[in-house]
């Protein structure tokens, strides 16, 4: 079991940075798979980053490549999101997820365990 925190949204300009994090508390943090989702409101939940519970693997949607980066770190139990060059339609609420089985998984389906999200607004 995990439970899940995540911190660092604001507001930000289009083309700056932000780093999101997720704390984890619970154990076994280091065999769980993590992702990223992000919402904006009225749309459905989608993928945007995750990583293998060793963090040598890494995944992103198309729309995040070469913009953000997911990290983690076992001993911490935290997992990061460096977001670079923001664009106004990565206005969302981010949430944190882990997941049990440690395959590839791009659904929030596929995701055992929630955080509460944080808002991330990117003005034009």
């Amino acid at each position: 079991q995990v439970q899940l925190v995540e911190s660092g949204g604001g507001l930000v300009q289009v083309g700056g940075s932000l780093r999101l994090s997720c704390a984890a508390s619970g154990r076994s943090f280091s065999i769980y798979r993590m992702g990223w989702f992000r919402q904006a409101p009225g749309k459905e939940r989608v993928f945007v980053a995750s990583i293998s519970s060793s963090g040598g693997s890494t995944y992103y949607a198309d729309s995040v490549k070469g913009r953000f980066t997911i990290s983690r770190d076992n001993a911490k139990n935290m997992v990061q999101l460096q977001m670079n060059s923001l664009k106004p339609e990565d206005t969302a609420v981010y949430y944190c997820a882990a997941r049990r089985i440690p395959t590839t998984a791009l659904i929030p389906d596929d995701y055992n365990y929630w955080g509460q999200g944080t808002q991330v607004t990117v003005s034009s």
